[in-house]
């Protein structure tokens, strides 16, 4: 028999040791000063993950099942597992123990604290808790369903000094969802939230411009216009989408497309400046693939294609769209290397190694990370530029290169152009006020084989979005949105594009990834602080002035902060990963085979038909947009081999497949899998809490009460 004395248990946790127990040992010497622990996944209990147990170095006989209690919750019938005492009595998660082990186990464990629940029972979450510890993510929020078949708001334990932000609103958040804390606080808040998202506000429109022929102005012009639609269709997403505080803007997603659209074989021997005729060819594709998107959300089609989305699709998709992008990221870097390489450093060290630095109870350096590494090295450029390093004698940098004769000069054009600060006239040329306005590039051109890739890439949008819907839920809201809910925020994105279309930003509007993160940082889940941040937004962008100034970031400094922002977006779509069995076999095969098939299936497009020596007419780093021209699918339709080739180019559509066929066939339990829990209509309805986090405001949702499949 095992003895009791914890003092006597064994050091290695075999498959006999309840899962409480292995919870209660103490973390060695290295682990107390770091603060970590330990966490098992669960797998060890599934005999078809294929992963090999540890097992004891001698047999040891198991305790006696009188005095046991199985503890071990079943997530996949969605309840904890009863277990029975050795009075015969049940005992819901909580094994029966001596007084020495109770003692022993305060000790270790921090205090939970009690709270109220929405249904009045003081103890559902202390009953909950010991059964849900040793299997839940630590910092993470698990619904679960009680006999009842009601879910259950589990607040798990937190690590001290861990800032992922990944933690319950409860214990964590400085304001939740429905928070007003007075006009000043949610201004202050709401414009710091923007600002800590400032790169992917503005980098897509300094990006594709450039690429399309256009002027610094026309650069000016439409990051006022992504500005302005960004403050608009974050207001509608709050009011009549999920009402979740995400902010819309330019989304990554539709970069890849919107390049391979610009780079397409009938633009590239247009002559003079094709920005216009080139950024009415991409409203009409963003128009038509709006319509697509919410079609998809309004018409209940979305709550059929939840089935299939579950964190082992979206990590990997999410992913793709930052590796997609590496041949972009330190190739331009190296333009100005000293100057690039500074930028990408010193966001490094601030939302690195001075995280945890807190000014007036602000973590300013994780929080404003991107902004203040890009004004120190703008200001270390100014002086630079200022005191002449980068003047060559005899050598203008506005002569174009084709027309320079001295070598001296040529060697050196490159460094003057990209190194210098002075080279744009974006801010003197830009007028005062400008009120961006629909149609203001011209009347859209449509095309049927653009506008179906646009049609897919917003299945790939929307698959990001749900991924942002549910891990804001679990940190803001007081329980995640019903399928319903989710239908309605995508087919609000589908209308958010079409105005993005109408106005021309180039791309769609979508859920921006990173403002998960951002929430978790910055510790501010308030609704009406996003709401005034984006009206501040909007009045921002009738000033054409700062349209212009950030149409003046040296380019090097842009693809800098993309290097950064691009490796966030990668790190955050693994980041989902925690709502499933990381450890699994089968998750880890399914998560390899979908991340280097969306590189190596794309290369393959990308490469094909190009020789070494070919002399390609765009540079190096838009040659994988450019596969149209020479891809593999050669039909006689020349319409399907467009939209085949490049499809097929596209990483996160290559990962999205690959991880949605191998996820939705290969045997695998709902807890393994991690599939998404969102909450049931009917439970929803009798909860107040839900209603006010969800509801439509203004009574619109009574209207609107026979549409079951976009509401509550």
């Amino acid at each position: 028999m095992a003895s009791s004395d914890p003092r006597k248990r064994p050091t290695r946790p075999g498959p006999w040791t309840p899962a409480t127990e292995m919870a209660a040992m103490p973390p060695s010497s290295w682990a107390k000063r770091t603060g970590f622990h330990p966490k098992f996944s669960g797998e060890a209990n599934d005999s078809n993950s294929g992963q090999i147990t540890s097992q004891p170095p001698h047999p040891l006989p198991l305790p006696p099942k009188s005095r046991e209690v199985d503890t071990t919750p079943d997530l996949e019938a969605g309840r904890p597992t009863l277990g029975t005492s050795s009075n015969g009595e049940p005992a819901i998660g909580k094994p029966p123990a001596s007084k020495e082990k109770e003692e022993r186990k305060k000790e270790l464990k921090p205090p939970v604290k009690k709270r109220r629940d929405s249904n009045g029972d003081k103890n559902s979450r202390e009953n909950v808790q010991p059964a849900m510890a040793p299997i839940a993510e630590e910092g993470s929020r698990r619904p679960v369903r009680n006999q009842d078949g009601d879910v259950l708001d589990v607040l798990q334990r937190r690590t001290v000094g861990d800032d992922d932000g990944f933690v319950s609103r409860h214990t964590n958040m400085k304001y939740e969802l429905r928070d007003t804390p007075g006009l000043v606080p949610v201004g202050l808040y709401g414009f710091q939230h923007y600002l800590s998202m400032l790169g992917s506000l503005i980098l897509i429109p300094l990006v594709i411009v450039p690429a399309m022929g256009g002027t610094y102005e026309d650069t000016a012009n439409v990051i006022s216009t992504a500005l302005f639609m960004s403050g608009v269709t974050t207001v509608l997403h709050t009011s009549f989408g999920s009402r979740l505080p995400l902010i819309q803007g330019p989304s990554f997603v539709y970069l890849a497309p919107a390049l391979a659209i610009i780079n397409s074989p009938e633009f590239l021997q247009l002559n003079g400046n094709n920005f216009k005729h080139i950024m009415k060819e991409l409203q009409g594709a963003v128009i038509i693939g709006s319509v697509f998107q919410a079609f998809l959300g309004y018409s209940g089609l979305m709550r059929i294609l939840l089935r299939v989305i579950n964190p082992v699709v979206v990590s990997p998709t999410i992913a793709a769209v930052g590796l997609s992008f590496y041949s972009y990221g330190f190739p331009r870097v190296g333009a100005c290397i000293e100057l690039g390489a500074m930028q990408i450093l010193l966001v490094v060290i601030f939302s690195l190694y001075l995280r945890k630095v807190s000014v007036l109870d602000h973590r300013v350096f994780l929080i404003y990370a991107v902004p203040l590494g890009l004004a120190i090295t703008w200001g270390m450029a100014f002086l630079l530029t200022e005191a002449g390093v980068y003047n060559y004698k005899g050598c203008d940098v506005n002569v174009p290169a084709s027309n320079i004769i001295s070598d001296h000069c040529r060697k050196h054009v490159s460094r003057m152009k990209y190194c210098r600060v002075d080279t744009s006239d974006a801010l003197r040329s830009s007028p005062w006020f400008r009120f961006p306005y629909p149609l203001q590039w011209g009347m859209p051109v449509f095309h049927w084989k653009m506008a179906l890739v646009m049609c897919v890439v917003s299945i790939i949008s929307s698959v990001d979005s749900v991924g942002s819907y549910h891990a804001s839920s679990l940190l803001v809201a007081s329980r995640p949105p019903t399928p319903g809910v989710v239908s309605r925020g995508i087919g609000l994105e589908g209308l958010s594009s079409l105005l993005a279309g109408l106005w021309g930003t180039g791309t769609g509007s979508s859920t921006l990834t990173e403002n998960v993160h951002t929430i978790a940082v910055t510790k501010m889940g308030s609704r009406r602080a996003v709401e005034l941040g984006a009206c501040i937004l909007i009045i921002l962008s009738f000033i054409g002035k700062v349209g212009g100034f950030i149409a003046s970031i040296p380019e090097v400094m842009v693809a800098a902060l993309l290097c950064f922002t691009w490796a966030m977006l990668t790190a955050l779509g693994l980041s989902n990963l925690r709502y499933s069995e990381a450890g699994s076999s089968r998750n880890i095969i399914i998560i390899g085979l979908s991340l280097f098939f969306s590189l190596s299936i794309p290369a393959y497009f990308q490469q094909y038909g190009i020789s070494p020596n070919t002399n390609l007419s765009v540079p190096s780093y838009f040659q994988p947009y450019i596969v149209a021209s020479h891809g593999p699918i050669r039909t006689k339709f020349g319409g399907l081999n467009y939209v085949l080739n490049t499809l097929l180019s596209f990483n996160m559509v290559i990962a999205f497949l690959v991880a949605v066929i191998l996820d939705n066939t290969v045997p695998g339990s709902r807890q393994e899998r991690g599939v998404y829990v969102w909450s049931e209509p009917e439970a929803a309805r009798r909860e107040p809490a839900v209603c006010k986090d969800y509801e439509l405001p203004y009574r619109v949702g009574k209207v609107f009460k026979w549409v079951k499949w976009v509401g509550m």
